[in-house]
């Protein structure tokens, strides 16, 4: 790699390096990621990368020093991958607009420190040293073998969403969308032994009771790392509600 002329921080990733193959530089559990320049900001205002939705990969991309394989990350990891970009480029402040949850239906502009931000809290002893959970479906019994997505994995779930929501048009279910049933396809590795795709779409599609899917669901968010996007909103009067933290548009165009 060229030597890199832009000063540099080294972020910690909520995983800990722990889900990645030991070989892998994310093993360490940390990333090395430069500042934003002016070519950096060349790239957020692309109107042809944010057409088409890959803006902020893209900008992420440019920033990561780490030599590493960017499908590879986490979900998670990318997740603080990208708080730590944003507040090294434009710093920690970052107004939001919030509904008042003493007064439904009133909005209320606040600043939060993105530097506050807090990684989830998570069964670490489900935990191994790899990307592999076992689980027993609570319901039909089965055993199975998930994982945790990567930035990969969401973009091949993405385009084939896309390519799914065009069939249902042709066959007349405009507006279904096979989201949840696609993130299984993907999040199972195998079940009770077998790891052919064929057999775990089929498994997904005819046999997976919608209990056993929410189970799995909250047996993944258990396990998964991630930053907790939520922070704690005081409001006038003093009382404190903790209060889901929303990434809008302006979050890298605080300008905008």
């Amino acid at each position: 790699m060229a030597e890199v002329k832009f000063p540099t921080e080294v972020v910690d990733l909520p995983s800990q390096g722990l889900l990645y193959p030991k070989d892998s530089p994310l093993s360490s559990g940390t990333i090395e990621i430069k500042y934003m320049t002016a070519r950096e900001e060349d790239i957020l205002t692309s109107q042809n990368l944010i057409q088409k939705g890959v803006v902020l990969d893209r900008l992420l991309q440019a920033l990561i020093v780490t030599p590493c394989n960017y499908d590879d990350i986490l979900i998670g990891d990318k997740n603080a991958i990208m708080i730590a970009a944003r507040v090294m480029g434009y710093g920690s402040e970052y107004k939001v607009e919030i509904e008042d949850p003493y007064t439904p239906g009133e909005k209320q502009e606040t600043t939060i420190d993105l530097q506050t931000l807090r990684d989830s809290e998570i069964e670490w002893d489900l935990i191994g040293d790899t990307n592999a959970f076992d689980f027993e479906l609570p319901t039909g019994k089965r055993s199975i073998t998930f994982k945790l997505l990567t930035h990969g994995d969401e973009g091949k779930i993405a385009e084939e969403v896309k390519a799914l929501k065009k069939n249902f048009k042709t066959r007349g279910y405009a507006g279904v969308d096979a989201q949840l049933s696609t993130r299984l396809k993907y999040m199972i590795t195998s079940i009770n032994g077998l790891s052919e795709k064929k057999d775990i779409r089929e498994f997904v599609d005819n046999f997976l009771l919608a209990k056993d899917a929410r189970e799995l669901r909250r047996r993944y968010i258990a396990v998964q790392p991630d930053v907790e996007f939520k922070f704690i909103h005081t409001d006038e009067i003093g009382r404190e509600e903790e209060v889901p933290l929303a990434i809008g548009l302006d979050f890298f165009w605080p300008d905008a």
